[in-house]
């Protein structure tokens, strides 16, 4: 089964994307595999407390998946994946693709702030020739109407 492989993370964007993979899969029988990735920067704490913030990383990320896959299940009967990878995110999602050989296309929401896109797309952006999977970015800004009519 091909997948649709989607970042987690705190981002206004964010939602748009788990929007656009959930429909897409939900049209194309497809599945979706939520990652998230948690920077090893929060943990440079003495090992006791760095372990507590991980776990509570983790804790915060079950919650805020299970939004998107309540909705995925219930909306768009499709049951995702959730993959907890720590590290760097790009290198990390470079990773799972290349770990998950059905993962079929990565899909990003871009900012629709001035400032960019964001920094995911930017940097994966640039290297998009040499990846294994074709990017889909999915605009911040896309009412739920039109990713319907696109889906």
């Amino acid at each position: 089964m091909r997948k649709f492989l989607v970042v987690l993370d705190d981002s206004r964007e964010c939602l748009n994307a788990m929007r656009f993979a959930a429909m897409r899969a939900a049209n194309t029988g497809g599945g979706v595999s939520i990652l998230a990735v948690i920077p090893p920067d929060e943990f440079q704490h003495w090992i006791g407390v760095g372990e507590v913030m991980r776990e509570e990383a983790r804790e915060r990320i079950h919650a805020h998946y299970e939004v998107f896959a309540k909705w995925m299940r219930d909306r768009q009967k499709v049951d995702p994946e959730l993959v907890i990878r720590e590290g760097e995110p790009v290198p990390e999602i470079l990773a799972q693709v290349k770990d998950d050989p059905e993962i079929g296309v990565l899909v990003l929401g871009a900012s629709s702030a001035s400032k960019g896109p964001g920094p995911l797309v930017t940097q994966l952006t640039r290297n998009a020739g040499t990846l294994p999977v074709p990017i889909t970015i999915v605009p911040g800004d896309l009412s739920k109407e039109r990713l319907e009519a696109i889906t």
